[in-house]
This record gives C-alpha cells, structure tokens and sequence, in this order.
C-alpha cells in the first residue's frame, strides 16, 4: 500500500512547494503496478492504492498536463513509475482526478486524464481560531491533526498573551497539504494569515460561534450541545484568554464553553474542540 508520510517538523525540515503521497517501499510500487495492469477498471475509482499527490492547477476540465518538477521527481525518479502507470491528483478543491503517465520524465513528467470526481465538502463547515503558540512545533501538529480530522478553516490567532508573533504560512500550508494526503482527502483547509483577536471576534458571521476559556464561569460542556452547519471555535493563547476578551466575546453572542474536566494546552484543546465538532 502507498501512505502518506507525515511532514518532519521543527528547524531541520527543509521546506519544500510540494508535498505527495509516498511510498511504503518496492512492495508498494509493486501492488501499484498490479492495478495498473488492469488501467481500464477503474471502477474503485480513485483506488486509494494509488499515488496520490497534490496538484493545485487541476479541474474537471483538464484532460492532460504536466506535472511539477516536484511531483514528477517523485513519481518517475523516487517511485520508478513508467508510462502507462495510474495516479491520483488533488487539487485540494474537490476536485479528484485519476490520471495515465503518457511520458515518464522525472522534471516534466506527463500525464493523460483517465477519470475525475467532484467530491462534496464536508456538510458542516468547522472553522477554528486558535493562538499562535510561542513553540512552534505545537502549533504545527495541530495543524497537521486539525486537517487530519477534517476541520474546514484555521485562523491564527493574535490575543492579548499571545507569544509568538511569527508565522511562516507557506511552511504552514505545506504541513496541511501532506496531513490532506495522508489522510485521503479532497478539501484543504483554508489557512488565514495572523488575525488580530479583535477583527476575528467582531467579523465572525458563522452560525454557532463558541468560545473555550478556563475561568470559573458558567459554560456549557461542548459535548452536551446541538451544532449547526457552519461553526467557529475560539482556543486561546498559553495562560488563557484575558477577561476582557472574554467579554468581548460574550457581547459578540459567542457561547462559552468547556472541553472538560482537565486543564488543556492550547494545540491539545484545538484538537478535542475539533474532534466533537466533527462527530457529534
């Protein structure tokens, strides 16, 4: 089988404009060539034995094209695929394709379109707003996890205790594109660059707007609630949102609520408030 390896994180990880499925070695190369034996039957379509890599500049109305530098490295130089080889493509829209190498060239490989499928977005649109976190590496598995679960929306937060200031969105995407593949999905998240706390608040127009704080204050356990088809979740910064930006939200018609019974960091509460939005 092909898997998604997941993106390194921290200062050594070396960025890169695109991410890809890769594979489990020879012996998932070789059950991909078993399949593209048989490249007529693409009844299963898309197989999820296949590749499967990221390529932005794909829709329903492309027939052939060439594939980036990067992409075709991968297939043709790290996976050994020859012509007539299946893949699937993501534009990270919707918008799946399946698709025949036609020539195997590891800088321009090209490709022949076999198949596309318009996937559906997620019926309930679940965006969360979370601090940016002063290490790095926290707030990047967040993301990786967020997308993972199947969260619509990320919006950086910059609150009043908000550490860490920098923020380095292509190498953020770049995580939330492996985590998309790896996790057999057609949507990406939208990623928002840092937005003030403030702007975020007064903006916000989803239909159910939550915000988890841990002030001993009357809050409803998120578990115990009904949610709506469009949902927005704020998490606060290490040490919590201030009072004032409590109250703000309060004033906003957002609902306070609790994760639990335990105090949370700020990445592992993004994570459970994303996990109930997206099961219950």
């Amino acid at each position: 089988m092909f898997f998604a390896k997941s993106l390194p994180t921290g200062e050594g990880f070396r960025e890169r404009p695109f991410l890809a499925l890769f594979s489990a070695g020879r012996g998932a190369t070789d059950e991909a060539k078993k399949i593209n034996k048989n490249s007529k039957n693409l009844s299963s379509f898309p197989s999820m034995s296949l590749p499967y890599f990221f390529e932005e500049n794909i829709s329903l109305n492309t027939s052939s094209l060439i594939l980036s530098e990067e992409t075709s490295k991968h297939c043709i130089q790290v996976l050994r695929m020859n012509m007539g080889e299946l893949l699937a493509l993501a534009d990270g829209n919707g918008t799946i394709i399946t698709a025949s190498i036609t020539k195997a060239d590891k800088r321009h490989c090209e490709v022949q379109v076999e198949e596309k499928k318009q996937v559906e977005r997620p019926k309930r649109k679940i965006s969360i707003a979370i601090s940016l976190l002063k290490n790095a590496n926290r707030f990047e598995w967040f993301l990786e996890k967020a997308t993972e679960i199947g969260v619509s929306e990320i919006i950086p937060l910059i609150c009043r205790r908000t550490e860490r200031q920098h923020f380095r969105y292509d190498r953020m995407k770049n995580i939330l594109i492996a985590a998309m593949l790896q996790s057999q999905q057609a949507w990406l998240p939208a990623l928002h660059e840092p937005v003030l706390f403030n702007i975020v608040v007064n903006d916000a127009k989803q239909a159910q707007k939550f915000v988890a704080h841990c002030l001993e204050t009357e809050k409803q356990h998120i578990n115990a609630l009904p949610f709506l088809h469009e949902v927005l979740m704020l998490i606060g910064p290490e040490g919590d949102f201030t009072t004032e930006e409590i109250d703000t939200c309060l004033k906003q018609g957002f609902i306070p609520v609790t994760l639990g019974n335990t105090r949370l960091r700020t990445e592992t509460a993004g994570i459970v408030a994303a996990t109930f939005l997206a099961n219950l």
